[in-house]
C-alpha cells in the first residue's frame, strides 16, 4: 500500500509519524544534512552548540580529516639519481637519502637536496709574488663535484667561498715556491699539480665535502708594466731552444759522417799494415831464398841482380842514353818522342797492328846504325 494512498494514514517513509513537514511532503533535505552532521559529531565527540541550535555546529572532524590527509601528501618527495637529500629533524641531523621516493613529516623534517654529479668551475685571478721575487699574474680554474653531502651542507656555513679562499692559499703557496720562469712557461703542468693536491688537502681539513677534479693555470703572465720586456725575454729563450736544436741537428749530420771517415781510415790504415807486413815477409822470404843462392853461386847470382835491376831502371824510363865504343860521344835515343809520332800516326790510319811495333823497331835500328857510322866517321878524320 502505497504511503499516501486512502487508509495509509499518510506514514512519510522519510521520517517517522508523517515526518516534521506539516504538508505531509518529502522531507527536508538540510534537515537530513543536520542529521547526518550531528551523527559525524557525536563519533568524534563534537562541540556543544553554538548560537542557533545544533544548525550551528561547524564541521571539525572533516576539517580534521582534510588537513591530516594533506600532511601526508606533503610529505612524500623524490630524489633523482643524481642527487642525495639530507636530512634534519628538529634542527638536528638525521640522515642521509639516496634516490628514489622518500616520506618525511613536514614542519618537523627538513630536507636539503644537493646534486652529487655536478661538474662546478671556480676561477680565480691575482698578482702572487714568486720565489725569485718577482710579480706574476695568475688566472686559475678548479673544476670540482660534491662528495660529501652531509659534510657540504652541514660543517662549512658557505662551502663556495671556503672554495675560493683555500684556492688563493694553495695557490700563493705553490707559485710562492716556484720560480717566474717556472710559473709562467717550464713549470706550469708542475704548479697545477701542485695546487690541486695542496687543494684538496685544504678541503679535507675544512670538511668541506668538495672534491676537487681537474686544476688547469689558464695563464700565467708579467704585470702589464713590464710585459714588454718578459715578451723580449721569452723570445730570447725561445731563439736560445731554437740555436741549440740546430746545433744538435748539425751535430747529428757531422758526428755519423765523422765517425764513418774516422772508421775508413782505420780500415784502410789496417789494410795498409797488413799489406805492408805481408810485403816485407814476402821479400824476406825472397832474399833467404837469394842469399841461399849467392852462396851457392856469387858471380851468377850477382851478373843476374845487376841485369834485373838495370832492366827495371830502363823499363820505367821513356829516354835511352847509348855510349859507343872508343868514342867520346854518346847517343841519346828520344823513344817517348819516337813512339808518340807512331803513335799519333796510328791513331790518324786507325792501325793498332804488330806492324806498327815493328815499324818503331826499325827506324830505332836505323837512328842506331847511322849514329853508329857517324861515330867511326869522325874517329877516322881524326
Amino acid at each position: 500500500m502505497a504511503w499516501n494512498e486512502p487508509g495509509g494514514n499518510n506514514k512519510d517513509p522519510w521520517g517517522g509519524g508523517g515526518g516534521n513537514n506539516p504538508n505531509g511532503g518529502p522531507p527536508d533535505l538540510d534537515e537530513l544534512l543536520r542529521k547526518l552532521q550531528r551523527k559525524l559529531s557525536g563519533i568524534f565527540g563534537g562541540g556543544g552548540p553554538a548560537s542557533g541550535g545544533e544548525s550551528g555546529r561547524f564541521p571539525w572532524a572533516l576539517v580534521v580529516i582534510v588537513v591530516a590527509v594533506l600532511y601526508g601528501l606533503l610529505g612524500f618527495y623524490q630524489v633523482n639519481a643524481n642527487e642525495s637529500a639530507v636530512i634534519m629533524r628538529l634542527g638536528k641531523y638525521h640522515g642521509t637519502e639516496m634516490s628514489g621516493l622518500h616520506w618525511n613529516p613536514p614542519l618537523i623534517d627538513s630536507v636539503t637536496k644537493v646534486n652529487m654529479t655536478e661538474v662546478r668551475t671556480e676561477r680565480t685571478t691575482g698578482q702572487m709574488l714568486t720565489e725569485d721575487a718577482n710579480i706574476v699574474e695568475v688566472v686559475l680554474t678548479v673544476q670540482w663535484h660534491i662528495d660529501d653531502a652531509e659534510s657540504f651542507v652541514l660543517r662549512v656555513a658557505d662551502p663556495l667561498k671556503s672554495l675560493q679562499e683555500a684556492t688563493d692559499s694553495a695557490l700563493r703557496h705553490v707559485v710562492g715556491s716556484a720560480t717566474l720562469n717556472g710559473v709562467i712557461s717550464q713549470n706550469r703542468t708542475q704548479v697545477s699539480a701542485d695546487t690541486q693536491q695542496r687543494l684538496q688537502e685544504y678541503l679535507d681539513l675544512y670538511q668541506t665535502g668538495i672534491r676537487v677534479d681537474v686544476v688547469n693555470l689558464t695563464d700565467a703572465k708579467a704585470p702589464r708594466e713590464v710585459q714588454d720586456a718578459f715578451d723580449d725575454v721569452t723570445k730570447a729563450r725561445e731563439d736560445e731552444v731554437r740555436f741549440k736544436n740546430e746545433a744538435q741537428a748539425y751535430a747529428n749530420q757531422v758526428i755519423p759522417v765523422a765517425r764513418g771517415s774516422a772508421q775508413r781510415m782505420i780500415e784502410e790504415a789496417e789494410a795498409y799494415k797488413a799489406r805492408v807486413v805481408e810485403l816485407a815477409r814476402g821479400e824476406t822470404v825472397r832474399f833467404e831464398k837469394l842469399l841461399t843462392e849467392y852462396q851457392l853461386a856469387p858471380a851468377v847470382t850477382r851478373e843476374r841482380l845487376y841485369l834485373d835491376t838495370v832492366q827495371d831502371v830502363m823499363s820505367n824510363t821513356s829516354k835511352v842514353m847509348v855510349d859507343v865504343e872508343g868514342g867520346n860521344n854518346m847517343m841519346y835515343l828520344p823513344l817517348d818522342k819516337l813512339a808518340e809520332g807512331t803513335a799519333s800516326n796510328a791513331a790518324q790510319r786507325k792501325d793498332t797492328s804488330p806492324q806498327v811495333i815493328d815499324e818503331i823497331y826499325q827506324r830505332v835500328v836505323e837512328r842506331l846504325r847511322t849514329e853508329a857510322a857517324n861515330s867511326r866517321r869522325n874517329r877516322d878524320v881524326r
